[in-house]
């Protein structure tokens, strides 16, 4: 029996599963032949019972033995039939099941890769993960077991309702009424269990945050003496969940014994009506025997048709919210420029190499070739987040190539958001973001941000060695190569004092690593890529002033040549800047050289003498 699991009903079921039956149409041949086998294996279940009536009336009451035996035999073999096809159809259906969530998975992790990121801004990663293991886990229990099933007890109820009525019509109107009265009490005993396993879930959702919350705030929790609250409130918690959970338990507990008492009376009352219809010479005693067969067998297929149905309608709600994933708009791309490799010929013309040599080239769809140099120009940019929310008001600026070029300002005040449009993360409202003379709105999203590289404050660090790590900068490059970028940025020295150096395997995002450490792995793997333009979102927050200096060196290699922006909370990290920009509220107040602005004693050398500090 499928044990309920507290989601919700689908908002459209007709919908979930047409969407559902088209990944399953995917291999509708396997599923024809599990159609036909669970009909073989319904068929020979219905139809031996029916044979107990011509084997007692015509072999056992007369005595014929011979007979008896080939019968005996002609029953076993449809058994075995029955037998070897639930075993095929069993089989079978876990193999196609498997194949169809594989699909399902496969689609759903390649459209979440084309997804933009307000998708990812609006929704949490625990609900997103969740439609990869507990919606995807819930669709995969269902068609393993559930559909069968309710194919199965949909077959075996109508033809035991069907072989009762050829047997006897006016003894099988005392089991259908059984079996109302059986349908029913689940009705009304699924309609309370789910309501108090739907409170159960809530419970024990909060509870695990709670619980989840304190270990992680451990230290804040002990510093401030707070463990006899805390524990005030997990009993409080603990306790609503008990009593939802006993409920819950207590009505489903109740559905199979009452079943079985019902059908314990359905088969004494049958039994009873039976045997005085025998004794009346009203009903043989095979059709009898095989009549009371029927009665034990017709309230298992009910219960079960009941509980898989609840069940795959709460599949159904996990399969709904996966396509409601697929459907989400894509993030738009109508680039047609590509960033190739490029060469210049013995005249000095720029032209397409097949191999790679350091240089690129962006290419129109005429076939044009524009230099790959980093000129980053900002025309009247308008942008905000959320409609009627203006994050940058008419922002223009300029990054000549090899120019580093620094954003100070509070928090809030665009800088970040300056950064993450030269990415195209977002869709600018109004002006035009230029890239080496072209609209990168022009260019394919996979070229331009092949051509950057970014180091933010948040590190992110994937499972694998720190080489592979370093190497996500650049997939093609050298072991060699990916040394020299972690010397680049100072990390080569505490790398080799690790047991294994650069196969020091990184997991839950590099936790075995100090902060610091974390962070100059990112810079070396944005070193690695070599890129044109290169994006420090406080970049070295997270690391000393010791440790700073010494990374400062290091990215003097690697920024020269090369278009820089930087977004620093130190002032101090951002002095040999070009050009230093302060922005307020999404506007540019000052921007000029660090001698520049301070010359010119406004907001700049109010932040930098410490008279006016960054919120």
């Amino acid at each position: 029996m499928a044990r309920y699991t507290g989601y919700k009903r689908p908002k459209n079921t007709r919908k979930a599963l047409a969407e559902l039956f088209k990944y399953m149409g995917y291999h509708k041949w396997l599923l024809l032949v599990v159609a036909v086998l669970v009909c073989i294996s319904t068929g020979a279940s219905v139809a031996g019972t029916y044979l107990l009536k011509p084997v007692i009336n015509n072999y056992i009451l007369p005595g014929d033995v011979h007979g008896l035996i080939l019968a005996l035999a002609g029953m076993g073999l449809m058994y075995l039939c029955g037998a070897l096809s639930t075993l095929g159809y069993n089989r079978l259906m876990v193999k196609t099941s498997q194949k169809v969530v594989g699909d399902i998975r496969r689609d759903l992790f390649v459209h979440v890769q084309t997804l933009p990121l307000k998708y990812f801004d609006a929704n949490t990663h625990g609900e997103l993960m969740s439609r990869f293991t507990n919606d995807v886990d819930t669709v995969q229990e269902a068609l393993n077991n559930s559909f069968t099933m309710v194919i199965q007890s949909s077959l075996t109820l109508a033809g035991t309702v069907v072989m009762l009525l050829v047997l006897s019509v006016r003894m099988a109107l005392i089991v259908i009424v059984f079996l109302i009265l059986m349908f029913l009490f689940i009705k009304w005993n699924g309609k309370r269990s789910r309501q108090y396993y739907d409170l159960q879930q809530a419970e024990l959702a909060g509870i695990n945050g709670f619980v989840e919350e304190m270990a992680a705030g451990q230290k804040v929790e002990k510093i401030f003496n707070h463990e006899e609250e805390d524990m005030k409130i997990f009993r409080e918690k603990n306790e609503k969940l008990r009593r939802a959970s006993t409920s819950a338990l207590a009505y489903s507990g109740m559905m199979v014994p009452s079943i079985v008492s019902l059908s314990y009376a359905n088969y004494a009352v049958s039994a009873c009506v039976g045997g005085m219809y025998a004794i009346a010479g009203l009903m043989d005693l095979g059709s009898l025997a095989a009549y009371l067969v029927y009665v034990r067998q017709s309230a298992m297929p009910l219960n079960q048709f009941t509980q898989q149905v609840n069940f795959i309608l709460s599949a159904l709600a996990g399969a709904e919210r996966i396509f409601e994933m697929m459907h989400e708009e894509p993030e738009i791309d109508e680039g047609t420029v590509t960033l190739v490799p490029a060469r210049l010929d013995q005249a000095g013309h720029l032209e397409e190499s097949r191999e790679y040599t350091g240089t690129f080239a962006w290419k129109s769809v005429e076939g044009a070739l524009t230099l790959l140099r980093g000129d980053v120009r900002f025309e009247n940019v308008v942008f905000g987040y959320v409609p009627g929310k203006t994050v940058l008001s008419g922002i223009s600026l300029y990054a000549k190539p090899g120019q580093k070029i620094a954003f100070v300002g509070s928090t809030g005040a665009g800088k970040t958001t300056i950064t993450n449009l030269i990415n195209r993360f977002y869709e600018i409202q109004g002006g035009r973001i230029l890239y080496d003379g072209i609209d990168i709105r022009e260019i394919r999203k996979a070229d331009l941000r092949r051509s950057l590289a970014m180091v933010i404050q948040d590190t992110h660090l994937f499972t694998g060695t720190i080489m592979d790590n370093i190497r996500y900068g650049r997939l093609d490059a050298t072991d060699e190569e990916v040394v020299e970028a972690a010397k680049l940025a100072n990390a080569d020295s505490f790398i080799r004092r690790l047991p294994n150096g650069y196969q020091t395997m990184l997991y839950s995002d590099g936790s075995n690593l100090s902060q610091g450490q974390r962070q100059l792995l990112a810079i070396a793997r944005a070193a690695v890529a070599h890129p044109p333009v290169l994006i420090l979102d406080e970049a070295t927050s997270s690391i000393d002033t010791r440790t700073e200096r010494l990374i400062e060196k290091g990215m003097d290699a690697i920024m020269e040549g090369r278009t820089v922006f930087v977004i620093a909370h130190r002032l101090s990290t951002v002095r040999n800047s070009q050009a230093i920009m302060v922005l307020e509220h999404g506007q540019i107040l000052e921007r000029g050289s660090h001698e520049g602005l301070l010359a010119q004693k406004g907001r700049y050398y109010q932040l930098y003498t410490g008279m006016y500090e960054l919120d």
